[in-house]
């Protein structure tokens, strides 16, 4: 079974003998939080430093999706790995894939996903508990990268299925924002045009009250480049958030 390992990580890889799949899924390293138990087997993830680079490495076991194209289920990684491929191919700002590999070890499968560490970024979900503390200026900057994050994705035809603030991160560099996602397991294509937007939006809207109506506006402003539609699409995620509310 072929593995795939990025090229610009490959020499790390090799000088610490661990470019193999066996390799990855033999070294001790220590959880970084609790194993996931659900699907019915598990699935961790560790950090993990390499001459100075940092990584997390996710392991697991029997922890299946299943699909019209994998009816008997496959690692849910294998999913995640297709939309970090995807992402990038899309020109999306995206976590980046190091390595993957997966097998099937009798009744068992094992997968192994390796991605670069986001050291040096923050999620949206930190900056969110600061807010009172920001300036407006940073706030702007904060919530416009956000926004063009958000347009790219979905210009790109994609819809991440849980753009929540804490799969957001966030990089100041010479007085520039920029954006990225992680968690692209849920990821699907945009099929069905604004609908699939507001879903899209909603959620992080939701999440983030702290930033206001002024926020909104912002965010709103950046995503659509059109100052003109900013009060009909407050409409459409106010319609949808009462449609939520009163599903419970």
């Amino acid at each position: 079974m072929t593995d795939f390992i990025a090229e610009a990580d490959r020499s790390v890889l090799e000088r610490n003998h661990l470019a193999d799949f066996d390799s990855l899924w033999a070294v001790q390293l220590e959880a970084v939080d609790e194993p996931n138990v659900e699907r019915g087997g598990w699935s961790s993830v560790f950090r993990l430093e390499l001459d100075s680079v940092a990584f997390y490495l996710k392991r697991q076991s029997n922890h299946l999706t299943r699909s019209l194209a994998h009816p008997l289920g496959e690692p849910t990684f294998a999913r995640e790995f297709r939309n970090i491929c995807r992402y990038e191919r899309l020109g999306v700002p995206a976590l980046q894939a190091s390595f993957f590999g997966q097998r099937k070890v009798g009744s068992e499968w094992r997968a192994v996903l390796l991605t670069r560490a986001l050291d040096g970024w923050m999620d949206l979900d930190t900056w969110l508990k600061k807010w009172p503390q920001l300036g407006d200026d940073q706030r702007q900057a904060i919530l416009r990268a956000t926004g063009e994050l958000a347009r790219t994705l979905h210009r790109a035809g994609q819809m991440h299925g849980c753009f929540y603030p804490k799969h957001i991160f966030l990089r100041e560099q010479a007085g520039s924002w920029r954006a990225c996602l992680i968690d692209l397991e849920k990821t699907r294509p945009l099929l069905l045009g604004q609908r699939d937007r507001i879903k899209d939006l909603e959620p992080l809207v939701r999440r983030a009250g702290c930033i206001g109506d002024d926020g909104v506006r912002w965010l709103l402003s950046a995503y659509l480049a059109d100052d003109r539609l900013v009060g009909p699409w407050l409409k459409r995620l106010s319609l949808r958030q009462q449609e939520k509310g009163a599903r419970g």
